[in-house]
């Protein structure tokens, strides 16, 4: 039998975005100081701004609000992996870091999109 969400916390998808922000973090530690302010930042932020969203989300008051946040999430999760691709390329990140983050982006990137599509069929039926 399968639990019964009572908040966004039990939301698999926001789980897994956590785990997301908390490799991103890891995988930017040993970034050089220069980027501090820059794609560290940047990095670190749209990661976060990922399991934010989702969490946003569930708390609206509408579908079509909880819809557009989830919109939101996926529009920073195209942003992250966009960032590691080019960590990768300026060799902050080693092939063996990055593909298995941008595994991880392409996992997470499945996940709101099913959400968004059962909830877009759950409001357009009578």
């Amino acid at each position: 039998m399968a639990s019964q969400i009572k908040s966004y916390r039990d939301l698999l998808v926001w789980q897994k975005a956590i785990d997301l922000v908390v490799n991103a973090y890891r995988a930017t530690a040993a970034f050089p100081k220069s980027e501090t302010y820059a794609l560290t930042s940047q990095i670190r932020r749209a990661a976060s701004s990922i399991p934010a969203n989702i969490a946003e989300s569930y708390g609206r008051g509408s579908r079509k609000e909880y819809v557009q946040c989830l919109f939101i999430g996926q529009g920073s999760l195209k942003e992250l992996e966009t960032h590691f691709i080019v960590a990768a390329k300026l060799s902050y990140l080693t092939e063996a870091q990055a593909e298995p983050l941008l595994s991880q982006t392409d996992e997470l990137g499945r996940m709101p999109g099913s959400l968004i599509r059962k909830l877009k069929v759950a409001s357009a039926t009578p």
